[in-house]
Parts: C-alpha cells; sequence; structure tokens
C-alpha cells in the first residue's frame, strides 16, 4: 500500500506506523519547536500566507524549458553560460520526485519519520553524481543573492534534498544551484508583459545536520509542549508571540466586570 500518499494523522506518542514529515515540516522545526510541535500533534498549523501564483507559473515554465533540454540530452543555455558541466537528469521517478504529495522518499530507521520532499530540478554531471537544482523567483531593484540571514530556509531545503537523495543511495554534488529569475523594475512600464533577469547561484551544501536535527525533533514530538522561545531569526516567534498577546488580551477582556446596561 502506498501510505506516503496518505494525509498523516497527529502523531501519537509510541505509534509504530512511519509518521510523515516533509522537507517544509524539517523547516518549521528549525524556525520554531512549539510551531511544529503544536503542528504535528495537534494539527493547529500556521495561517496559510497567500499562494505566490506567479511564482507557481514560473517554476512550471523553468521545468518546460530544461525538460526539452532533458529529452535532447543538451545543456541548457545557462548551464553553458555558467560553464556548468553537466546536463538535465533523465529518470524514471523525476515525476514522482517533483510532485508535492510524493517527492524523494525515506524512512529514518533511528527515529522512524518517514521524510519526503518534493525538488525542482535535477541535474547529472560527467561523473554521474546527481545535481540538486532549485527555481526561485522574486521582483526587486537589486541583483538576486542568497546572502541575506533569511535565505538559510534557501540553504537548508537544498541540504534536505541532498540528504534524501543519498538516503536513497545515489551520489550526490554537494555543489546545488539555484536558477533564480528576478522581475526587472527599471523598465518604462508593463505593457501586458512582465520581464525577468535569471541568475545562476552554485551553492555547496552540507548535509550533516539534518540526521541530528531528525533526532532532536523526534525527541520533541515525544515530548511535552515547547516554551516559547527563540525564533531562528532572533526574538520571539511572530507567530507565538502573537498568539500569547492576543490570549493575554482575551483573558483581560474576560475578567473586566461586565458593565451593567
Amino acid at each position: 500500500m502506498n501510505y506516503w500518499r496518505q494525509r498523516s494523522k497527529p502523531y501519537q506518542v509510541g505509534q509504530k506506523e512511519a509518521f510523515k514529515v516533509s522537507r517544509s515540516k524539517i523547516e518549521l522545526f528549525m524556525q520554531c519547536k512549539r510551531c511544529f510541535w503544536l503542528d504535528v500533534r495537534l494539527k493547529i498549523t500556521r495561517p496559510n500566507t497567500p499562494p505566490f501564483n506567479i511564482n507557481k507559473a514560473i517554476d512550471e515554465l523553468f521545468k518546460k524549458e530544461f525538460d526539452k533540454h532533458r529529452q535532447q540530452g543538451t545543456p541548457h543555455p545557462i548551464m553553458e553560460q555558467n560553464d556548468v558541466k553537466a546536463i538535465p537528469m533523465q529518470h524514471e521517478q523525476l515525476d514522482d520526485w517533483r510532485y508535492n504529495f510524493t517527492g524523494v522518499t525515506t524512512v529514518h530507521k533511528l527515529t522512524n519519520l518517514h521524510v519526503f520532499g518534493a525538488i525542482d530540478d535535477l541535474w547529472v554531471d560527467d561523473d554521474g553524481n546527481m545535481i540538486v537544482v532549485d527555481y526561485k523567483a522574486t521582483a526587486k531593484d537589486k541583483p538576486v543573492s542568497i546572502d541575506s540571514d533569511w535565505q538559510i530556509s534557501y540553504k537548508r531545503q537544498i541540504e534536505v534534498y541532498q540528504w534524501l537523495l543519498r538516503s536513497n543511495g545515489y551520489k550526490v554534488s554537494n555543489t546545488g544551484y539555484f536558477v533564480y529569475t528576478n522581475g526587472r523594475l527599471d523598465l518604462d512600464g508593463f505593457h501586458d508583459r512582465l520581464e525577468f533577469k535569471t541568475t545562476l547561484i552554485p551553492y555547496e551544501g552540507d548535509d550533516s545536520w539534518v540526521e541530528p536535527a531528525l533526532k532532536k525533533m523526534k525527541k520533541c514530538m515525544d515530548g511535552d509542549m515547547p516554551a516559547v522561545g527563540k525564533a531562528a531569526m532572533g526574538g520571539e516567534c511572530d507567530y507565538c508571540s502573537y498568539a500569547k498577546k492576543r490570549t493575554l488580551l482575551t483573558i483581560e477582556h474576560i475578567k473586566k466586570p461586565k458593565k451593567r446596561s
């Protein structure tokens, strides 16, 4: 039975069945242990942000571009321009690996966590090493980079994918790539057309943190709800801070004497 295609129930301490955790759940744990615990134990999730439909469209168009070269066995021009000795990889599981609810999967035996993550693309170099590629899109008035503190989540994303592929026995290059496109703001108008400038950014991944993080996640899942702690970027988690302040205001309101009409 393809149990990994089913939506998971809340985690039960001591359960025998492997518990599904996505790449995004690992990122949630790295950002805030309390938010993670509420999600997996009680299915109380953070509020959803609006979908970025333009980014989704760009992802799909990038895939079509690279798939054309995948079928032909040729490098994409951006690979040639950056002297990347590789081609888009053909693999019988690529469609599954790209699908959000399957992705690349493995069961981590020490924690019994069923870890999965959907990749954007895979390239292969001359030595047969897989290269993890992630598409990113933005619109700002300066060149794109991955140097901001908040972009640690981008880097961890590639590293989790590298770890997943290695856990399945594949040879994976430490070097991954961001195909990062930036909407141009320097034009004289919209004219029913958006223009982008795409940059290829290499990143040397280090997935050594993933397995220790999974062990800490399992310990967190088996324990009591963590206290409100520091967020990944410093300071209190915005979601926890909001929930705490709202709760205190609600309690204060309830305790106030009611005015007689």
